[in-house]
């Protein structure tokens, strides 16, 4: 597997907090990878990917902190430069995706298209 230079994506350091604790977790599998990807569906066309998987032959890996990434190596167009964080609150808690390459978003800020 392939070593990029540059990340394709950044994280904000609440999104390196959460990812690090969830790896943390009793029974977190340690051959996992953070996967940053996109697949298709969603309100707009494709959807974000974001999650623990082992690496695939056609991943390109890099680190972000400390973080192990994975990406697919047909995905990168889509994500390069996309930032994504994490939203700690009581209204809105979860993972947000800030995609410079997406021309339209949905309301739901998982989905978007190119």
């Amino acid at each position: 597997m392939e070593m990029i230079a540059t990340t394709p994506v950044k994280l904000t350091m609440s999104a390196i907090e959460e990812v690090k604790r969830l790896m943390q977790e009793p029974g977190f599998d340690q051959n996992q990878r953070l996967r940053i990807g996109v697949k298709g569906g969603g309100c707009s066309g494709m959807t974000y990917v974001l999650g623990f998987d082992k690496p695939e032959d056609d991943d390109e890996k890099f680190e972000i902190e400390g973080i192990s990434c994975v990406m697919n190596k047909g995905h990168q167009i889509y994500l390069y430069g996309m930032e994504v964080d994490w939203q700690g609150g009581l209204n809105s808690r979860g993972f947000t995706f800030k995609n410079p390459n997406a021309s339209s978003t949905c309301g739901c800020g998982t989905s978007f298209a190119v």
